[in-house]
């Protein structure tokens, strides 16, 4: 079975981390935030949606859940070299 995109991202930027079991680590943190699967690679619903978003978008949406706040994802701003979104400057809602 082919391994899912958000699989083999997670298992290069933990090995790039020097991460020795970056494989193993990557698919068991996927399993325990239900993207994958417990018995197989195969995708959950939640997987599949953010198997299909870019790394913007999944910061984004991180960042939007985790303010407290009721923002929309587009009131973001990603910065590709930390993978962090912050709020854009007079967005509050």
């Amino acid at each position: 079975m082919k391994k899912p995109k958000i699989l083999i991202r997670l298992t290069n930027q933990l090995r790039s981390k020097g991460d020795k079991n970056a494989s193993q680590n990557a698919v068991a943190y996927l399993r325990k935030f239900g993207i994958l699967k417990q018995d197989s690679y195969e995708l959950t619903e939640k997987g599949k949606e953010r198997n299909e978003m870019s790394a913007g978008d999944r910061a984004k949406d991180r960042a939007s859940k985790y303010s407290g706040r009721k923002n929309d994802p587009s009131d973001y701003s990603y910065d590709a070299k930390t993978n962090q979104a912050t709020l854009k400057y007079g967005k509050t809602r």
